[in-house]
């Protein structure tokens, strides 16, 4: 057993316990690397089949590479495929040229991310979030409660000691659940690398340039890079000492923001 197999074998252990302890449970698939290898192990923990829902929220500013992968992996898998979005924010013209990425990310994202909470009463979302990718996502635990609001209390967070979760919620609560939390990316690159994974085309240098983390198009800007596989993109990532997120909106990525954002149910 190498150290991909016991990273696999703890991420297993925390998706097939969410499952048992909540039957109105769905997955978020942002459609990045992170959340597809979250995909392909819920699809290991279920011998190939995920038996919950898979909800991938829609800004409406997403690449059309986003776009096309989702649609031709959810056929190809056989997802029962949710798209949420706030058909509200979107028609009123909210985007991320009409005020702070705060304001945005809120009303495009966190807020569609609730309404399709509660419009199918889930009671437990996985998410493919990572402690190394932010400092704010540094303080999660793998069972993460929200309140009745959707906020995130980071500063009383349930002890988590020997694989002990919290995997209960309180009355009107919902808990994200994190199995990805130990991964690094690195380990997220050599997983994907062993499984074969499929991953959006945007990763890939092209004219040397890559998107080394995706989300909405405006918000993100390639790096420098001429790592056109996987191969290169591990050998790469190793010798970095540049930020994942380097290529994000930085007045969304600063810790107050990114806390605020987390507090207020942000992914």
């Amino acid at each position: 057993m190498d150290y991909l197999d016991e990273l696999e074998s703890e991420s297993i252990y925390v998706i097939r316990e969410a499952y048992y302890r909540f039957r109105r449970i769905a997955m978020l698939w942002s459609v990045g690397k992170d959340s597809t290898t979250l995909l392909r192990l819920c699809r290991k923990a279920f011998f190939g089949h995920v038996p919950f829902p898979v909800v991938h929220i829609d800004t409406g500013y997403k690449f059309a590479e986003i776009y096309r992968f989702r649609d031709k992996w959810a056929r190809e898998w056989g997802l029962d495929l949710v798209v949420g979005a706030n058909a509200a924010a979107r028609a009123a013209g909210v985007g991320p040229h009409t005020g702070s990425k705060l304001d945005c990310c809120t009303a495009l994202k966190t807020e569609a991310l609730k309404q399709v909470i509660r419009e199918r009463g889930f009671e437990a979302v996985l998410l493919g979030i990572r402690r190394d990718e932010h400092g704010i996502r540094a303080k999660e635990r793998y069972f993460s409660p929200r309140d009745e609001g959707f906020q995130w209390d980071y500063t009383n967070q349930p002890p988590e000691l020997w694989d002990q979760y919290k995997s209960l919620s309180a009355d009107g609560h919902h808990l994200r659940i994190h199995p990805l939390l130990h991964m690094s990316e690195l380990d997220i690159w050599r997983y994907v690398r062993r499984e074969g994974l499929p991953v959006v085309e945007l990763y890939f240098a092209k004219g040397g340039k890559r998107y080394r983390s995706i989300g909405c198009e405006p918000c993100c800007s390639p790096v420098d890079s001429d790592a056109a596989n996987v191969d290169e993109i591990i050998e790469e990532i190793a010798a970095s000492t540049v930020s994942e997120r380097s290529g994000r909106a930085q007045d969304k990525e600063d810790a107050y923001t990114m806390q605020k954002l987390r507090a207020l149910g942000y992914m």
